[in-house]
């Protein structure tokens, strides 16, 4: 019999990145279906966010965490020692071609890639121990070319390849590794494109749906990929965006 439950009652779950964005509309979509959720981010308190700027941390517990630092990834790591769901939705891009710099470059990888395998591995463990799920957030832009952000397309296509091998490699150890690859949301990331009247239509009209993605659209898939219907998911990403790489 097919268990349909999103009940999340008495599990643990972190969503690294969850202060804003997709990874905030995910950390509280978890939280309605009953679980206890940690986000990380990277001001010094919940006081430093605000709703205007796509966050709402009621009923989150929130660490300063900065996910190029592996030492304080580590730090993160020892305030649990229990996890169920761990969500990877960290993220960083620089515009005006600044990627093309060689520094610029390292950082958005340490960011949006490097440090997907350091969280991984520091939570391992615990995700063994609950046969529980990781979660990957990459982008649509892991299938086409990104002209301006080498480094921001380099990662995600990269986060991709991750998803893929740490699902083979760990599903004997009963963790199920999935990601999400959305489109365009609208999110503060993504202001340049959403919030300027003319890229927004143009965006749209190539967008089957005929709207941009919203952050509660990536956080059904996040309930069902860490749920039992998704139990014989392994090391997919799911594209969600409308319809746009049809």
């Amino acid at each position: 019999m097919i268990n349909a439950s999103l009940d999340y009652k008495d599990k643990i779950v972190s969503v690294i990145g969850g202060s804003s964005g997709i990874g905030n509309a995910t950390a509280q979509a978890f939280r309605e279906c009953g679980a206890e959720v940690h986000v990380t981010g990277t001001r010094a308190g919940t006081d430093d966010y605000s709703k205007d700027e796509g966050s709402d941390l009621e009923g989150l517990h929130y660490a300063q965490v900065d996910a190029a630092d592996d030492v304080a990834i580590a730090a993160y790591r020892q305030t649990f020692d229990r996890l169920d769901v761990l969500i990877c939705s960290q993220g960083m891009v620089l515009y005006k071609r600044q990627e093309f710099e060689p520094d610029n470059f390292a950082k958005v990888i340490q960011v949006n890639l490097n440090s997907l395998m350091t969280f991984a591995g520091q939570f391992h463990d615990l995700l063994k121990k609950a046969q529980g799920s990781l979660i990957i957030i990459s982008s649509t832009a892991a299938f086409h070319a990104t002209v301006g952000n080498p480094a921001y397309n380099a990662s995600k296509t990269g986060a991709m390849g991750l998803t893929r091998t740490l699902g083979k490699a760990w599903a004997p150890d009963g963790i199920r590794v999935n990601g999400i690859a959305p489109g365009l949301i609208a999110t503060k990331m993504t202001a340049v494109t959403t919030e300027n009247p003319k890229r927004r239509e143009a965006t749209i009209r190539n967008i089957p749906v005929g709207r941009i993605g919203d952050p509660e659209d990536m956080a059904g898939l996040s309930l069902f990929l860490a749920s039992p219907l998704a139990s014989y998911v392994v090391g997919q990403t799911l594209i969600a965006d409308g319809g746009l790489l049809l």
